[in-house]
């Protein structure tokens, strides 16, 4: 033959699978010859592959259409019928599927043997675009049966990945696996570089359905990096990533993917289902990232594809997306029930997952409709679950029986309910080892909980109410990150500190720190929990009210919970629980941000009649001759009014005595030392009182090291680091080019004190990328995490360095709540940017009370009362909190 041998020829099929790029190629090389029929056939065929692996749909219809009249010119009715498959499978990929399904019944008469179970396969998968997947497992079911028995091993490992596909969206996650990893050995066996990566992502698939949604993230790197290597973008990975970003609760960086992926099919040519496809993921991550306008826009056009390309399936799904979306505007009425019960009952028709989705929202509507027959039928529906489900769905079907048993009046039931979900959010957290990871993932709790506050509420029972708000607040804390020994997340953290330090004098490093920024996170992300059980034991320890009586003594405990948008308090006084109602926390928080922006004036301003005491002949050229346009309200104004917004009459109940003090997420900001009656109290300031117990059971290291850091760019500091030096002549002082990360870090690994001034900068936008600055550039959250061991007393003057992002449903991330996991038992730390010279003289009153044996908080007031009289030391000290017990 004028181009090879057919045996030759036909290698260039499995070549347009593992290296499209390749196949093309070389399918062009052999044609220039003038082959033969049957190998111009096989020639066009490899190519319209090929063109269909690139997304290039079209004219990979074009390459087959030629195959198929050359293998009809051949005489070959199996070169015919091999053809037509591939044919009807790409034309039903493209969304013509009653011509592509024609085209593969005629394929199917034409053969027998290990051919036919080719065709079935293609037969399978143009099935299963269509949603129709019993029918496409009994082809599957064959078609393995007959590759096994032909030895065709690469067809019989397409075979196995399409079943274990279908198995996994029928919940059938186990079965699945294995058909996955049969299909990846045979792959790897036989070369196929593509096909290969396409079960490395589908592995991915399986470990997401279980809830691992680390590996799922490893899993689809590994594809990504793979298809990259071949040269094939696939849509599919991006559609797979989505899933598993939106489950992991980074809803924002779903929807970037996908309108990201979108664009580039947009300005190529993709496969018209691919498109439809991509616009649903699209959906579902704007539905979860808040935008129903959005959502409702991207599931139109979503169903308008599928409707077009008779994907029931599909269709159907796109549709509750839509009508969600609807709901999530706002839209309620008979009308909207009647569609979402009508889909709710498709999808259960055609096993949909989302299926208990729908029927949870057709509960809701029905309870808002005053409906109670309907809402309890459709909420039992939502209440099903199987065994094998994910943690997510349990969770959210136990959400379905929660809400039943409220409108049936059947508190127990109730609160069972509430319980078993969050046992079932608890078991999805601590599947993760990224601190990130765990504290969004508490935000799918926030509704069960609230369903138990209000019950706690309606009793008027302070007890209740305070074990259901520690029951999901501050959960993350609860168990430390997962030390990783990956070098290379080291070694991406070197070069981000180098970058940063240099990217203020050339501009040009800013896309490499972003770059930088991002493959850490990436790799964090990823981290696995793994199997430690004492951790897992530690993460879902249930609180108890009389272990917190106890431990109190003479000390006051105040919690405030946040219920449907009002704050209480709850007070634990004498072995006493009292609930008080303080007020809406949209007015609490709106006190706290106005209490912040007039310490920071106040911080820098220099009175009339001049700076008066230590901290104003500190300040030097800071704050002389500096006045602040307009008046400034006295620090005890602002406190007032805090307190009244804050605290309400719960704060007549602290009286002279120490106390804890426990705010919510969007609270965690606040002066506390600003509030008459506090100004002078012992006061600690934690996430949750679980998190005060642990800290309370910290115990000192027997070796009393302590460690001081002076950071670049710091005057102030200077003086501040060198007279405590002099108090603590053992001490480790890092300074003046010493002040590096990796020595920083390995000196604060267990030490009994350490304290350090350097700059801060919280990032909102990224708070595990909140940093001190070293010599060598910024000390993150994520070099935090590395630790051992935190210090058991850590004072940090820099500003902000108390700051942290709520995410979640009560979970804080930042600088230096990240070191409470880590078994830091007392923190100093400012949620105000301060005046660095003010703060000298109250770092070092701070260090003389601890020396003379005080705990941290107590250290601390005894400073802040030393530094009344100068209106910016004042200022300085209650812009500072102590974390901790």
């Amino acid at each position: 033959m004028a181009g090879g041998s057919v045996e030759a020829v036909k290698n260039l099929l499995p070549l347009a699978l593992s290296r499209p790029h390749d196949a093309i190629a070389s399918a062009r090389s052999l044609l220039a010859h003038a082959p033969a029929a049957v190998e111009a056939s096989i020639a066009h065929q490899a190519w319209g592959i090929a063109l269909r692996q690139l997304g290039e749909v079209t004219a990979a219809v074009r390459e087959l259409r030629t195959a198929l009249r050359l293998a009809e010119q051949s005489g070959r009715s199996e070169r015919e019928a091999d053809v037509l498959a591939t044919l009807g499978a790409t034309l039903g990929r493209a969304g013509r599927s009653r011509e592509g399904l024609a085209l593969l019944d005629r394929a199917v008469e034409l053969t027998r043997g290990a051919l036919t179970g080719r065709v079935l396969l293609r037969r399978a998968d143009v099935l299963l675009v269509l949603g129709r997947h019993r029918e496409a497992l009994d082809d599957l079911r064959s078609a393995i049966t007959r590759l096994r028995r032909s030895g065709d091993q690469v067809w019989e490992a397409r075979s196995r990945n399409y079943r274990g596909f279908i198995q996994l969206a029928l919940g059938g996650a186990r079965r699945a696996d294995a058909d996955f990893a049969v299909a990846e050995k045979l792959y790897a066996a036989t070369g196929q570089e593509f096909e290969y990566a396409e079960a490395r992502q589908n592995r991915g698939l399986v470990a997401y359905s279980r809830g691992d949604l680390p590996a799922a993230l490893r899993y689809l790197d590994e594809a990504g990096r793979r298809f990259a290597a071949v040269g094939v973008v696939w849509p599919d990975l991006a559609i797979d990533r989505c899933g598993v970003l939106l489950a992991a609760g980074l809803s924002a960086e779903a929807l970037t993917e996908m309108d990201q992926a979108i664009a580039e099919m947009e300005a190529g040519s993709g496969t018209a289902t691919k498109r439809g496809e991509l616009w649903f993921a699209a959906a579902t991550a704007a539905l979860a990232a808040g935008d129903p306008a959005g959502a409702e826009e991207r599931a139109e056009r979503a169903r308008r594809l599928f409707s077009a390309q008779r994907r029931e399936w599909w269709s159907v799904r796109s549709s509750m997306v839509l009508l969600d979306a609807r709901y999530q505007s706002g839209e309620r009425g008979d009308g909207l029930l009647r569609r979402v019960s009508t889909v709710a009952r498709r999808l259960d028709a055609l096993g949909a997952s989302e299926a208990s989705a729908a029927h949870l929202l057709a509960g809701r509507l029905a309870l808002v409709a005053g409906k109670s027959r309907a809402a309890d039928r459709q909420l039992e529906l939502a209440g099903r679950r199987s065994k094998d489900a994910p943690p997510l769905a349990r969770s959210s079907a136990w959400l379905g029986k929660a809400l039943r048993a409220e409108a049936r009046g059947d508190v127990r039931g109730m609160l069972a309910a509430c319980g078993r979900g969050l046992d079932a959010l608890d078991e999805h957290r601590l599947a993760m080892g990224a601190t990130e990871l765990r504290a969004l993932a508490t935000g799918q709790g926030a509704e069960l909980a609230g369903l138990a506050l209000r019950d706690a509420l309606r009793r008027g029972d302070a007890g209740r109410l305070l074990s259901w708000a520690e029951r999901w607040r501050a959960t993350a804390l609860g168990v430390p990150p997962v030390r990783s020994a990956d070098q290379q997340l080291v070694a991406e953290l070197a070069a981000l500190r180098d970058v940063v330090r240099r990217v203020d004098a050339d501009p040009s490093l800013e896309k490499e720190r972003r770059r930088l920024e991002r493959a850490v996170r990436d790799r964090t992300l990823r981290a696995h929990a793994g199997t430690r059980s004492g951790s897992r034991r530690r993460g879902v320890v249930r609180f108890d009210v009389g272990e917190v009586v106890a431990a109190l003594g003479e000390t006051v405990l105040v919690e405030l919970v946040e219920v449907d948008g009002v704050l209480h308090a709850v007070v634990i006084r004498d072995g006493q629980l009292t609930h008080h109602e303080v007020g809406p926390l949209a007015a609490a928080a709106l006190e706290v941000e106005r209490s912040r922006f007039h310490l920071r004036r106040l911080a820098h301003a220099r009175p009339h009649g001049g700076a008066t005491g230590a901290a104003g002949r500190a300040a030097g050229g800071v704050g002389a001759g500096r006045r602040v346009g307009g008046s400034l309200p006295s620090l005890e104004v602002l406190g007032a009014r805090l307190g009244r917004a804050v605290l309400g009459e719960a704060l007549d109940e602290v009286g002279e005595r120490a106390v804890v003090l426990v705010p919510p997420g969007r609270l965690q900001a606040l002066p506390w030392g600003l509030v008459p009656g506090l100004a002078e109290r012992v006061v600690n300031v934690v996430p949750s009182a679980a998190a005060w117990l642990r800290a309370r059971r910290v115990r000192p290291p027997a070796d009393r090291r302590v460690v001081l850091v002076l950071g670049p760019g710091l005057s102030a500091g200077r003086n501040e680091v060198m007279r405590l030096a002099e108090q603590y002549p053992d001490a480790t002082v890092l300074a003046d080019g010493d002040a590096t990360a990796e020595k920083v870090l390995r000196e604060l690994d267990g030490a009994w004190i350490a304290h350090i001034a350097a700059h801060g900068t919280f990032r909102a936008d990224s708070p595990l990328f909140s940093s001190l600055r070293l010599d060598d550039g910024p000390l993150t959250v994520y070099d935090f995490e590395r630790l051992r061991r935190a210090p058991y007393r850590m004072v940090l003057s820099s500003c902000d360095s108390g700051l942290a992002k709520p995410v979640g449903a009560d979970e804080l991330l930042g600088l230096s709540s990240s070191l409470i996991p880590l078994g830091a038992a007392g923190i100093l730390a400012s949620v105000v940017p301060v005046n660095d010279p003010a703060t000298a003289p109250l770092m070092l009153a701070v260090h003389d009370n601890l020396r003379a044996g005080h705990s941290l908080a107590s250290a601390f007031a005894t400073a802040r009362r030393e530094a009344r009289g100068d209106p910016v030391a004042t200022a300085a000290a209650r812009s500072f909190i102590a974390l901790g017990a």
